[in-house]
């Protein structure tokens, strides 16, 4: 039988160019029952995902020129969570399955190689999986919504498609832009990832953010960037330091009609440059707000688009093989990928479901790991009133949350914390 195959999209070009031998790209989404999640039917749900859901069930194929996805020869097996999350997915491991799915106690999880899709791709699989499950352990009637879709349909082609040929701006945006203050730490040699949960009141987080006029991404982007300053500030003096930026992840179908599964999003970079002066939250706060609305507009985000996609439309770097265009990528990557942010904040936002659900969940979540070159990583995720703030960290010191939630608190947002610290 022929197998199904499908370009890289755009942003998924980088990611396998960039992997390591102990590191690679990687997001998890996580649902809790109220009850033990039951693996056998876990594992037909995930089995009758299969049909609707082709770009999931995809390994990595490497060509002459370009990395591809095929379709899987290999069902995608439920598997028992172990270790700590989003542990080191091997090349070996991509050639058979791209995606994982995990059960603990009451916890589902699927963890996601970035070629395969972005965070609202991986929102929408997550949810018509637990939908399916329930649909098998309980006999629910499920009502099929933005979130949900009905399994017995054929997907379109803009749910496949690569929707950033699609709205790149005739003109591209430049890339250029300062390095910025890195955070730094004592590595752990075996791998392991620090994780911590900070538990929040949505709307006591919401009531914070609009005490200062902003929205909650800006927010949580102002008060990272003011801990992050705070630590600069012990270890340098300010002639010395160097601007700190948030990379923010913008969702591009909020922008452009979209209905793609794979990637589609950008990373836009807010923050303020301590050499200029002291900056109080609420100047910070004000700062990212209206750079996010410069910014974050359909016209400037189509210029970005084009800067991407038009390296990829030029033919001699088509015919170029794959192998110096990994090595072109990889230096890129380092000089320019990981020098213009100290940490990623990725918010999902709010999570609705069906309200035939709602009995059975008890809280979702959303993960990010942490990057090639720089430590600590960031994201967001509301359900049911509650709001999930992940941090992650592959380094023993445990500053930046420590400053992050206390400073939450100070705000009037209490904070309950929950770690895997060893």
């Amino acid at each position: 039988m022929q197998k199904n195959w499908y370009r890289l999209d755009t942003a998924a070009l980088i990611f396998p160019a960039i992997a390591q031998q102990d590191w690679c790209n990687t997001f998890r989404f996580s649902a809790t029952l109220n009850e033990a999640v039951a693996p056998d039917i876990l594992q037909q749900a995930v089995n009758d995902l299969e049909m609707r859901f082709p770009t999931f069930f995809v390994a990595l194929r490497k060509g002459v020129f370009w990395y591809y996805l095929e379709q899987s020869g290999a069902h995608v097996m439920v598997q028992p969570d172990y270790a700590y999350p989003l542990t080191f997915m091997r090349r070996k491991d991509l050639k058979h399955n791209c995606v994982r799915v995990l059960y603990y106690k009451n916890r589902i999880a699927v963890e996601f190689f970035h070629s395969v899709t972005d965070g609202h791709g991986g929102s929408v699989f997550l949810c018509n999986l637990v939908a399916r499950y329930l649909e098998l352990r309980h006999g629910l009637a499920i009502p099929r919504t933005e979130m949900i879709y009905d399994l017995s349909k054929t997907p379109s082609q803009e749910e496949l498609e690569n929707s950033f040929f699609k709205y790149a701006a005739e003109g591209a945006a430049s890339r250029k832009e300062p390095r910025v203050y890195r955070m730094h730490g004592t590595r752990e040699e075996d791998g392991f990832k620090y994780l911590t949960t900070g538990i929040v009141d949505t709307q006591a987080l919401l009531d914070a953010a609009h005490r200062f006029g902003v929205s909650l991404t800006s927010f949580l982007a102002a008060v990272m960037t003011e801990s992050v300053i705070a630590i600069q500030n012990e270890e340098k003096p300010r002639k010395k330091q160097k601007p700190v930026k948030i990379s923010l992840a913008v969702n591009l179908r909020r922008f452009f009609k979209s209905e793609t599964l794979r990637n589609f999003a950008l990373a836009l970079n807010t923050g303020v440059d301590p050499r200029f002066g002291d900056y109080s939250l609420e100047d910070i706060c004000r700062s990212i707000s209206h750079q996010l609305g410069l910014y974050a507009t359909r016209q400037n985000l189509a210029g970005m688009i084009k800067a991407n996609v038009q390296l990829q439309q030029l033919v001699p770097l088509r015919l170029t093989p794959l192998f110096l265009k990994d090595f072109g990528m990889n230096l890129v990557y380092a000089n320019v990928g990981e020098t213009v942010s100290c940490l990623n904040i990725s918010n999902i936002t709010k999570i609705e479901l069906p309200d035939v659900m709602a009995p059975y969940i008890d809280r979702m979540e959303f993960i990010i790991g942490t990057q090639r070159s720089y430590p600590n990583n960031c994201s967001v995720l509301s359900y049911g009133g509650k709001t999930y703030i992940n941090m992650i960290r592959n380094i023993r010191e445990a500053e930046l949350e420590r400053r992050f939630f206390s400073r939450l608190v100070e705000l009037d947002v209490p904070v309950e914390i929950e770690s895997n610290r060893r």
